[in-house]
């Protein structure tokens, strides 16, 4: 019995024990539970409540109106305008074929556009709103609009396109805007959240491109509460972002246009630039195309017609093409003698019609007899320059070519501007592992060869050439109305007497009669002009075909036919402005090039179409009739509807 009882006192005593630690767990357990509870609801209330909001708060990215863009005087030439759209709502819908009928039974819609509309309501969710269709006429817009209620799930919406309202006029200077591409954002390293935004548009080519930073302007935020699904319940907070500041050109809209229906049917390209300050007035490439077609989404079969066209009008030829400038290089060239000392200005050659060197037969286009160097630029001698480019040597040339702006990359919000070729001996054995020829310098003195120029630095020498300063081209006048900084205007390290030479030579081209652009030359004293001419030729020209006679430019396909040019500066005694025309495989300088940078010159000295009074007696009544056949092409800017579109 005693044995007993001790058995259970024992199993008391341990089951007591084992209570006490059981109940001592749970108490710790629940106390630490407590604790816990107590740092989640209180102390770290606030960071859940947070989290909490987040997941029913959503923000949203709100894009900028794009900057606007005008030229000189004022005058738009890439702006925003509404852009009305119809969407739709999957689950607010119900039939959605039903719904598509409805539509279709009140405007137009592409079938295009439907196809899209549909692949995308196939992918989203019910909720999500997919665009219908965009760019509608605000006729069209409030006939949907006041129809609503009998189209379920159907919405209309406003936001901003881009429009150029010039069409063509511009089209290579500022170039266009389109959507965002998987390309664009790779060359990105940090991307501007905004061009995640769906249907985004940059700008791709010219200034809408170089100037995006400026032009695209930062983002708006949207703050909505949204469901555990994502759906939008009610917008909370709205704040605009920042738009894109404003830019204004150099560009004078009236000479844009001007030129570029005076190079129409060409593939040509004209520049106009500012003798004073070096603004561009024109940059203008032919033929042209209009912007807005890559805004809207150009067709597959419009951009290959473009891309395809033998005359590129997606180039731009004015900046981005190259050209062997011809005998407009032949002041260059003189003046490059002049300064070695190796050429006086009296000293004569005589002209037989060719030059030999070793074994090659350099040839002029005619036989000039005695030739000095005012005589060899006015009628365009080439033995005369291949004599003296020997002497001076294709290094000093190649100095001389860059003080007056060729063989220069100017860095101007444009597409691929190209820097041209002043070529050295170090450059060709640089870039062909060849050694320089005495036969390259002699093509090189004549602008041939090797020596490639662009329509804006033969502006620019031409300017040069005129002003006897370092003028340098502008496009930006001013962005977000503060006026771009200028550089003084410096002299030309030249000798004033051997410029004055080459500026008589220049002025004996268009002014005396045997000048090669005498026939082109401008009438009225207070307009003259002083140019010169260049015929590029663009193949050789074999000694078999020398002997047969040269096959003329008209009777050769047109890819073999010489690139004319013509520079000119005006008024000759005090330039105010200096112009570069190239007529791709246009043949002679003289009668194709001449006769429109004549043009152009008169037109953006005066303002208005050239008065027939200014030119010749004898072709009075030839430019009458051309002028006639011009006006068409114009843009009429006295009309109501361009002059609310192009207001200044």
């Amino acid at each position: 019995m005693k044995s007993t009882s001790k058995n259970i006192l024992n199993s008391t005593k341990q089951l007591s024990r084992r209570a006490l630690l059981i109940g001592a767990l749970q108490l710790g357990i629940i106390t630490a539970l407590g604790a816990r509870m107590r740092f989640l609801q209180v102390s770290e209330a606030e960071k859940y409540r947070l989290l909490a909001e987040e997941n029913r708060i959503n923000v949203r990215l709100l894009p900028p109106s794009r900057g606007l863009i005008f030229d000189r005087n004022g005058r738009p030439v890439a702006e925003n305008l509404p852009n009305y759209r119809l969407g739709l709502i999957r689950e607010d819908a119900g039939d959605i074929e039903s719904t598509f009928t409805k539509l279709q039974n009140l405007i137009y819609i592409r079938p295009k556009d439907l196809a899209k509309a549909r692949k995308e309501l196939s992918r989203v969710s019910s909720f999500v709103p997919v665009t219908i269709t965009e760019n509608l006429s605000w006729a069209n817009f409030t006939r949907v609009a006041a129809n609503a209620p009998a189209l379920p799930g159907v919405f209309t919406d406003v936001g901003l396109t881009r429009i150029y309202a010039q069409k063509e006029n511009l089209a290579h200077v500022v170039g266009y805007v389109g959507p965002v591409s998987d390309y664009y954002l790779k060359q990105i390293k940090n991307p501007d959240p905004l061009l995640q935004i769906p249907r985004f548009q940059v700008g791709k080519t010219g200034v809408e491109a170089q100037m995006e930073p400026k032009l695209r302007g930062s983002a708006g935020l949207q703050r909505v509460e949204v469901n555990s699904v994502g759906r939008i319940i009610r917008e909370l907070k709205r704040v605009e972002g920042n738009s894109g500041v404003p830019i204004q050109l150099t560009i004078d809209s009236k000479i844009q246009n001007y030129a570029l229906a005076r190079l129409d049917n060409l593939s040509a390209s004209a520049v106009v630039i500012d003798c004073a300050n070096g603004d561009l007035l024109a940059v203008g490439s032919s033929p042209s195309f209009d912007p807005n077609l890559f805004v809207r989404g150009i067709s597959s079969k419009k951009y290959n017609g473009l891309r395809d066209d033998i005359y590129g009008p997606l180039r731009a030829k004015a900046v981005q093409g190259t050209y062997a400038p011809a005998s407009t290089f032949k002041m260059i060239t003189a003046l490059a003698a002049l300064e070695a000392g190796v050429l006086k200005p009296d000293d004569e050659i005589f002209c037989p019609g060719h030059l030999e060197v070793f074994d090659n037969k350099f040839h002029c286009w005619k036989a000039h007899g005695s030739m000095n160097l005012e005589d060899s630029i006015i009628q365009s001698c080439d033995v005369f320059f291949y004599s003296i480019g020997q002497k001076v040597g294709i290094n000093k040339i190649s100095n001389m070519a860059k003080r007056f702006g060729l063989g220069i990359h100017y860095d101007l919000p444009l597409s691929a501007v190209s820097r041209g070729v002043a070529p050295t001996r170090e450059w060709k054995k640089k870039s062909f592992d060849k050694n320089w020829l005495l036969g390259d310098t002699v093509n090189a003195s004549i602008g041939q060869g090797y020596v490639l120029a662009s329509p804006l630095q033969l502006a620019v020498m031409a300017a040069r050439l005129g002003t006897g300063q370092i003028i340098q081209p502008r496009l930006i006048q001013n962005i977000n109305n503060v006026t771009m900084p200028q550089e003084a205007v410096k002299k030309l390290d030249i000798n004033p007497d051997h410029l004055a030479l080459v500026q008589r030579a220049m002025f004996g081209v268009t002014n005396r009669k045997d000048g090669t652009a005498y026939s082109r030359r401008i009438e009225a004293n207070h307009l003259r002009m002083s140019g010169k001419t260049g015929t590029s030729q663009v193949r050789r020209i074999t000694a078999a075909e020398r002997e047969q006679g040269v096959i003329s430019n008209e009777d050769l396909p047109w890819k073999q036919r010489d690139h004319a040019l013509f520079v000119n500066y005006a008024p000759a005694n005090n330039p105010k402005i200096a112009v570069a025309v190239v007529v791709e495989h246009g043949g002679g300088g003289s009668s194709v090039a001449a006769p429109i940078g004549r043009d152009i010159t008169l037109f953006a000295l005066t303002g208005k179409m050239p008065d027939p009074q200014h030119y010749p007696e004898k072709l009075r009544e030839k430019i009458q009739l051309e002028q006639k056949n011009l006006a068409p092409k114009l843009i009429d800017w006295t009309s109501p509807t361009v002059m609310e579109r192009t207001k200044v």
